[in-house]
């Protein structure tokens, strides 16, 4: 069984989050007045900056999921471009900058190609190729078919005398 140690925080909590950021307050002291880590009040931070109130209230705890051109487009836009990684998540509706930093990394590094999904699951092995049997494999081979066809004959031959049909 797994368990998942991750905090959950609740809708009200972050729209207190949320108050505090407009009243001004920093997420250090954000984090101390609601007693939540700091690191998700900077991640609301980042949120709320970026889009504001309404997205941070309407998190569900689900994984964002992301196609490949607004991969290629956030990357882009960041490693060639000069966008600031917050004005990209802004652009782009990225709601965390860790994947956005893993994203300019494997552009940087393979180009849009690095951003492409993998193929999923196991991976498919080569069909074996059927093996050239020398001339006594084969004797052998049909010595076994013409066991069992004799066996199976004699075996319907003993069904037969016995039910008498």
């Amino acid at each position: 069984m797994r368990v998942d140690f991750r905090v959950k925080h609740d809708v009200e909590t972050r729209r207190l989050a949320a108050e505090l950021f407009a009243d001004g307050l920093g997420r250090a002291a954000a984090a101390k007045r609601l007693s939540v880590p700091e690191a998700a009040v900077r991640k609301w931070q980042q949120i709320y900056r970026a889009f504001g109130s309404e997205v941070l209230l309407t998190m569900d705890g689900r994984q964002a999921r992301y196609t490949y051109e607004q991969k290629v487009a956030a990357a882009r836009a960041v490693v060639e471009d000069g966008m600031t990684k917050p004005a990209a998540m802004a652009e782009f509706g990225i709601m965390s900058m860790t994947p956005l930093d893993r994203w300019c990394r494997l552009y940087r590094e393979g180009g849009a190609e690095a951003l492409r999904p993998k193929p999923k699951g196991r991976p498919k092995g080569s069909k074996a190729e059927p093996r050239e049997l020398t001339r006594e494999q084969e004797l052998e081979e049909r010595c076994r078919r013409l066991e069992a066809e004799v066996a199976y004959l004699k075996k319907l031959r003993a069904l037969v005398e016995r039910d008498g049909l």
